[in-house]
């Protein structure tokens, strides 16, 4: 949920005996940890191989706030548990880490003492007397730290003390980062606590409510981080908007579910009335950015929905939506003089420069910024890198900009970005806002962008951040920017724009073959579009085409979806989840640019492509079909089929498939890994 980076990888480090506690305590412990949003690291047995700790578990244990450490029965018995403790213990003296024993089915003083079953562990050991002395050192200093002593209660009372005591400690030091986002909002975060009053026992939603820009998530991300320990189940569903238009009301009920439930992919076969699974618990709900009525109504319809104590809180621009569901509403109100300045700081305490010059520019800014945090972020990043000069030429800029244009205010910001750091912002603002960071570097790499450098110039100048779980993150502000100034380039024609993902827009250029070289990306998202009519000339012109991704695309007929003279020479991302399609064009195809594994969730189409240059060939959830038009013909070298639960439920065990005589799929040498996960499997070509 955090949209920034901590020093810390992980919040808790898990050390304990896999023999002992690997598929009961320790399992139930991480699940809990999770459900709670904390960042566990749990190690996997194949990081345990040989005499010395490998460097995965080294950096882990480092990179942890705290450490819990599960002395079981056979814990002591164990090298690599030993080793593991040296370290937890080296990191408590130098890096202030907290540790926390749990004495499982154990007496501490065993521990202490090295008795019973850790004394016969180190009967065994005696032959390397130098690490006895140190493993013995470690087992009495953790046993003399105060811990918790499994014999005395329930293991799932003891689990719920631990996430708590846990999660109390997480809240109550955030991070610099954190801090540095709540200058001006500290008076704003007790009013809201006020209007929540968590400690009352009815239902209540309160709505967020401010212009873009003003803090509105900002708000709601602190008072969740520091009260949604006291609930049964969280779920913080972050720009609900998009994740509208990217997964339907359903997937929005599913997510819900599975966040506050603590199960990863509730599928749900039609929207259902949360009332029956949440009207007994009390539960703490952040939708965020909720710009539709109909979210309200499938998530949140009424307050007899959730158990007593329950809370709401609905970040929007639309004041009328919060009023028609019966939310109290809060009014964000934006920063004073004082607080910008001291919001401010933060940028120029990076760089060297003078407190005259210092006052001089953060007037300027404040001036145009309105009050707005991320106006002052985004300004603040971009005029503090420079020098006097040249701050003084950009604020000129400003002068004639008309109050209350806020995009254009911050358009300064990408104005001074090169050719390619333009290209990955309007990419990210148009296609991938809330991907993953990796998948979309490869992408951007494969455009010729150098990804990496120019998505750390966007986050030094405050245009992105990097969530907790590696997703990109573009403000909705900055995103709309982005967006009109694509629309700027044809308002009339969005077949001379260069990329096309509003619905209307792209249509209307595929179905009047209105196309052109302009045209470098096409994403279409036809969730819930009966039919969509267009034929294969509507890419004819679109010769830069780099990008192009149809979700949920079921033709009214069978059809080839691109041109036979179509050139894929420019093509870096070929994405087609969910959808139908018997060939993409006829004949053989090269794809010189293609980094990235081609996407098919859920696809189902004859195989007439080759050459992929790809290393990783990737077909997911596809449904594949017998007859193709011709034999598949990808470069192969070594054939994995991965084992998953899908798998094991569609085709049954692993070796029919290998038994299974399907002649039809020829591969050459060139691919290095193939992998075939399918749902419904009647004959692979």
């Amino acid at each position: 949920m955090a949209t920034s980076y901590s020093q810390r990888k992980y919040d808790v480090f898990l050390s304990f005996r896999g023999e002992d506690t690997r598929h009961n305590f320790t399992a139930h412990l991480y699940d809990a940890l999770h459900c709670k949003g904390i960042n566990a690291f749990i190690d996997a047995d194949k990081l345990r191989r040989g005499e010395i700790i490998s460097p995965a578990l080294l950096s882990a244990i480092e990179g942890s706030r705290f450490s819990i450490v599960v002395l079981s029965e056979n814990y002591g018995s164990s090298r690599w548990c030993l080793e593991e403790l040296v370290k937890i213990l080296e990191c408590k003296k130098t890096k202030g880490q907290v540790v926390l024993p749990i004495f499982y089915q154990v007496d501490p003083s065993d521990v202490r003492k090295q008795k019973g079953s850790y004394g016969k562990a180190f009967a065994k050991h005696e032959e390397n007397m130098e690490k006895v002395h140190i493993w013995r050192e470690a087992l009495s200093e953790v046993g003399n730290i105060s811990g918790w002593d499994s014999r005395n209660k329930d293991e799932s009372v003891l689990i719920k003390e631990i996430v708590s005591m846990l999660l109390n400690e997480l809240l109550s030091t955030p991070s610099s980062d954190a801090e540095d986002q709540l200058v001006g909002i500290g008076s704003q975060i007790q009013e809201m606590e006020l209007l929540l009053c968590t400690e009352s026992t009815d239902v209540r939603m309160v709505g967020i409510w401010g212009m873009g820009g003003i803090g509105k998530t900002t708000l709601a991300q602190a008072i969740y981080n520091r009260v949604s320990s006291q609930f049964e189940g969280c779920s913080y569903l972050e720009d609900v908007g998009e994740d509208l238009r990217k997964r339907g009301l359903i997937g929005l009920q599913e997510k819900l579910l599975s966040q506050i439930l603590g199960h990863e992919n509730i599928k749900l076969n039609g929207p259902i009335s949360l009332k029956a699974r949440l009207c007994s618990l009390k539960v703490f709900i952040v939708l965020d950015n909720v710009y539709d009525q109909n979210i309200l109504e499938y998530l949140v319809g009424s307050h007899d929905w959730f158990g007593q104590g329950s809370r709401i809180i609905i970040t929007t621009r639309d004041k009328r939506l919060l009023m028609s569901h019966g939310v109290r509403v809060y009014e964000v109100k934006k920063l004073v003089h004082t607080e910008a300045i001291e919001f401010l700081r933060r940028y120029a305490s990076k760089q060297q420069i003078a407190i005259d010059e210092f006052m001089e520019l953060s007037n300027s800014i404040i001036t145009y910024a309105q009050g707005l945090p991320l106006v002052l972020k985004v300004l603040g990043s971009f005029l503090f890198s420079m020098s006097k000069h040249e701050w003084r030429s950009e604020l000129d800029k400003l002068k004639d900009t008309p109050h209350g244009r806020i995009q254009e205010v911050l358009r300064i910001s990408y104005d001074g970005l090169d050719d390619k750091e333009k290209n990955i912002f309007l990419d990210i603002a148009c296609f991938f806002n809330g991907e993953d960071k990796d998948h979309v570097i490869k992408i951007l790499d494969g455009c010729g962008f150098f990804a990496v450098s120019g998505i750390r110039g966007l986050i030094d100048k405050s245009l992105i951040t990097i969530s907790n779980n590696d997703k990109i993150v573009m403000h909705d502000s900055l995103q709309e920017m982005g967006w009109e100034i694509i629309h700027q380039t044809s308002p009339k024609e969005p077949g001379k724009r260069s990329r096309l993902w509003i619905y209307e827009d792209a249509y209307h250029v595929l179905s009047k073959n209105t196309g052109t070289q302009e045209v470098e990306g096409v994403f279409l998202n036809l969730f819930g579009i009966e039919e969509i009519h267009f034929t294969t000339k509507a890419f004819a012109g679109m010769d830069k085409l780099r990008l192009l991704k149809f979700y949920d695309y079921i033709p009214r007929q069978t059809q080839n979806l691109l041109p036979h003279d179509f050139s894929p020479k420019n093509l870096v991302d070929l994405s087609l989840p969910c959808s139908y399609v018997k060939q993409l064009w006829k004949g053989i195809k090269h794809f010189p640019w293609l980094p990235v594994v081609p996407s098919f969730d859920d696809f189902q189409m004859f195989f007439p492509f080759t050459d992929f240059l790809s290393i990783v060939l990737i077909l997911f959830g596809m449904f594949a079909s017998d007859n193709p038009s011709r034999e598949c013909n990808v470069p192969r070298e070594e054939t994995d089929f991965a084992r998953s639960a899908m798998f094991s439920e569609a085709l049954g065990e692993e070796d029919e498939l290998y038994n299974s005589g399907n002649s039809h799929l020829a591969v050459g040498k060139e691919v290095q890994y193939l992998n075939i996960l399918c749902r419904t499997h009647h004959q692979l070509p």
